[in-house]
């Protein structure tokens, strides 16, 4: 066969192939899934991940205050507000960090007692929190023609297809073509994942900044767990799954019955102390949530956190282990760090006796 009859199969074959073997799968929205995944759609609609972003007339039946001067008409999304806090971004694409006036004020919402805190105040601050605030997030672009919004996507919040790609082709035939099923921990350490020279907790304020779940895992003694180990991926962070037993049921024996078991007190209590610096100011050793570092060190002169310097930079991180003022002072108030040693000493091994 010639050289010329070959070019012209080869370009008949990949030209005239159906427009649906050529294109890449589209995103189709979380909407479109519940037709078929209506249990799995429930669950997730009252998780924190689709409202993560929403614009302003979704947001605006929720409750919540506004920065001063502020009406919903000068809000054009409402970053968070959930569970913890909520940032507002103007018309222009801006996240708000000043009264509407432009004079200094709080501007960060505390749904917890509907108090205010200050945000990178009277900043000029671009909301370029897409990437993991949205579904479907292109860094190009300005998503609904807003100057100070950096990058376009396909849907507010963490939908479906931020996890499981797009699902355009699963929708045209879904017994042929699956979608993204990963267990792996990569996939959520895209976004709860932060660091300075590394990716080792960073220590802010006496306390862990941001929420860095991912960096702590990494650093403790579960760094070889997944989070769905823990952690059912369609539900609220907050429905775990308290298996701690399967790996460490010696240190549960005869727990239930003593005084912490009574209490109703489980392991993350201790072992999943509260380490990140809270929007609020509570107790000197209570933080926003959960760490994930598990160890706890009841050493008296062990420093939690250290400081490394590296290519002209310097960064103070958190350690792989938890200090006894986290993982009992948040609760015993009225004690010190030398009552908690002294009671955190084989505590797992003297309540076994009780």
């Amino acid at each position: 066969m010639s050289l010329f009859r070959l070019i012209i199969l080869f370009l008949c074959f990949f030209l005239f192939q159906p427009q649906t073997v050529l294109a890449a799968a589209e995103y189709v929205g979380s909407n479109k899934c519940s037709e078929c995944h209506l249990d799995l759609y429930s669950s997730w609609i009252v998780s924190g991940h689709r409202l993560q972003l929403r614009k302003a007339e979704m947001a605006q039946h929720s409750n919540l205050a506004l920065p001063k001067g502020y009406s919903w008409e000068d809000i054009s999304y409402v970053i968070g507000g959930v569970k913890v806090k909520a940032y507002f971004v103007d018309k222009n694409g801006y996240i708000i960090t000043s009264a509407k006036d432009g004079s200094r004020d709080k501007t960060e919402y505390n749904l917890e007692d509907g108090s205010w805190s200050y945000y990178f105040s009277g900043e000029k601050k671009l909301y370029d929190c897409g990437f993991c605030h949205t579904t479907g997030y292109n860094s190009e672009g300005n998503q609904g023609g807003l100057e100070g919004i950096v990058g376009t996507w396909h849907e507010d919040g963490i939908g479906c297809e931020a996890c499981h790609g797009p699902g355009s082709e699963h929708v045209e035939n879904p017994a042929v073509r699956t979608l993204r099923r990963s267990r792996s921990k990569a996939l959520c350490e895209k976004c709860h994942q932060r660091g300075g020279i590394d990716h080792r907790p960073l220590k802010d304020l006496g306390l862990v900044r941001h929420h860095e779940q991912i960096n702590k895992l990494k650093e403790g003694p579960h760094k070889g767990l997944t989070c769905l180990n823990c952690h059912k991926p369609h539900q609220k962070a907050s429905l775990t799954r308290y298996n701690c037993v399967i790996c460490h049921s010696r240190a549960n024996i005869g727990y239930e019955k003593s005084v912490h078991g009574k209490a109703g007190i489980k392991c993350i209590e201790c072992h999943m102390a509260r380490l990140p610096k809270p929007a609020i100011a509570r107790a000197s050793y209570v933080g926003k949530v959960r760490t994930h570092l598990f160890k706890i060190s009841i050493d008296a002169d062990v420093n939690m956190f250290k400081e490394i310097k590296e290519k002209g930079l310097k960064s103070t991180f958190t350690k792989g282990f938890v200090t006894v003022e986290f993982a009992c002072l948040s609760c015993h108030k009225s004690q010190d760090k030398a009552w908690s040693i002294k009671h955190a000493k084989e505590f797992h091994k003297r309540h076994k006796s009780n």
